[in-house]
């Protein structure tokens, strides 16, 4: 990181955030405590400006955060932005008092003194594509959306079980619309000794369901009804109207993230057209169109590796991806004990991702399920064997962004791979 001569910590918070400023040798320039709001930020920008004289190419700041209204304003202004893990900040606080003693001068304080002696420990921060951005916000939204419909699934099994298990004989999961439209049909087991075929074959009609016909359905909700209390399938009847409302509501909003995240991704994969040329070379494939092309990878897990990974892709930086996605184990050395475990300090979004990636690759494709059975012939668990096929996945990966080449399931390196996993430190 190219570091100037003043060097600024920002103890970031809700309401108000505290500055530091040190000069080149260390010194305290200033320190400040700056609202969060248009305002404040703004008066931020201007005092740097005073401080400085001017010269805020020159200045270097330190933050926890690496992305927020504080971190977009100095960038926006010409600042170089780097940020740390808020442990490792705790780290460095260690250096200066082993007391325990906190607060937030002290943390602005050894954020500008460790950006001022070790740079190396900080991440530099630019300006995002706003596409990355948006599909970053969609991304976790669907998660989130899905999340919520697996809580609200399960508190529909809950009071299904109260009284009427029979329903869910048809669908165990709930999260079917056409057993919600079902129940709603016949939401007590009385209800269901008068439905008519009729209408539950226009209900699996409409909702193309051919796995079960209307008298397989019938015969699955009359069967002889649990004894409950007096009121207690009125009381589950009045919840769950609630519960598939919610769920109704929820699949509708996944269905919308799901449609602006593909959008997302179809216009990253269309890059600008280029000026008109008698002898144009061909255009490179996007990284989109090179991620996307590899077996496994799905719309979910490109969103999730174009936006939470997104430095990494661009910088091709194989060493930085491993890292932040959990597939790179860490050693702990001490003597004659020598211990390889499984890094938890990363990204769950991106751990995830490409445990899903090495699964399903290992379903579709030949070389990655000889390679994974190989592995757990020599007695790796599961989840070890699917980090080793994921990490040869992200070499693969990387090989291919930077010669610009699609997946080729005949190229010698990606077809016939050996199947030596790499030795980690």
């Amino acid at each position: 990181m190219d570091t100037g001569r003043w060097f600024v910590g920002v103890d970031w918070a809700t309401e108000a955030h505290q500055v530091c400023v040190l000069s080149a040798t260390g010194d305290v320039v200033g320190e400040r405590r700056i609202p969060h709001s248009g305002i404040g930020l703004h008066a931020l920008v201007t005092w740097l400006r005073a401080l400085t004289d001017d010269q805020l190419a020159a200045v270097s700041v330190a933050i926890e955060v690496p992305r927020g209204g504080v971190v977009e304003t100095l960038l926006g202004h010409g600042l170089h932005v780097a940020h740390c893990n808020p442990k490792q900040l705790d780290r460095f606080r260690d250096r200066i008092t082993v007391a325990g003693a906190k607060d937030d001068r002290r943390d602005a304080w050894v954020l500008a003194s460790a950006l001022r002696t070790d740079p190396h420990c900080f991440h530099v921060v630019s300006a995002e594509d706003p596409q990355i951005i948006q599909l970053r916000e969609v991304a976790r939204a669907e998660a989130d959306l899905r999340e919520e419909a697996n809580r609200l699934t399960n508190r529909v099994r809950e009071q299904l079980l109260r009284y009427y298990p029979a329903l869910l004989t048809l669908c165990p999961a709930m999260d079917a619309p056409w057993v919600w439209a079902l129940w709603e049909l016949a939401p007590t087991p009385a209800a269901a000794g008068t439905l008519r075929l009729s209408r539950v074959a226009t209900l699996l009609k409409t909702h193309r369901i051919r796995r079960v016909d209307a008298p397989a359905v019938l015969a699955a909700l009359r069967v002889p009804p649990l004894t409950v209390a007096p009121g207690t399938a009125e009381a589950a009847q009045t919840h769950l109207q609630l519960l598939i409302a919610r769920l109704r509501l929820v699949a509708v909003q996944r269905d919308a993230c799901a449609r602006a995240c593909a959008a997302l991704l179809e216009a990253l994969d269309t890059p600008p057209s280029p000026p008109p040329a008698t002898n144009a070379a061909p255009a490179r494939p996007s990284d989109v169109r090179i991620l996307r092309s590899l077996p496994g990878v799905g719309r979910i897990v490109a969103a999730t590796l174009l936006s939470d990974a997104a430095v990494a892709l661009q910088d091709r930086n194989y060493a930085a991806l491993r890292a932040f996605s959990g597939v790179a184990p860490i050693t702990k050395q001490s003597g004659k004990r020598r211990v390889v475990s499984m890094r938890y300090a990363c990204s769950a979004r991106l751990r995830m991702a490409l445990y899903h990636w090495a699964r399903v690759s290992t379903q579709c494709d030949a070389v990655a399920k000889a390679y994974y059975a190989r592995l757990r012939a020599r007695g790796q668990t599961h989840g070890r064997a699917l980090r080793s096929v994921a990490d040869r996945w992200l070499r693969i990966l990387m090989a291919m962004l930077t010669t610009g080449a699609l997946y080729d399931p005949a190229h010698p390196r990606a077809g016939t791979p050996a199947l030596t996993p790499p030795q980690h430190p």
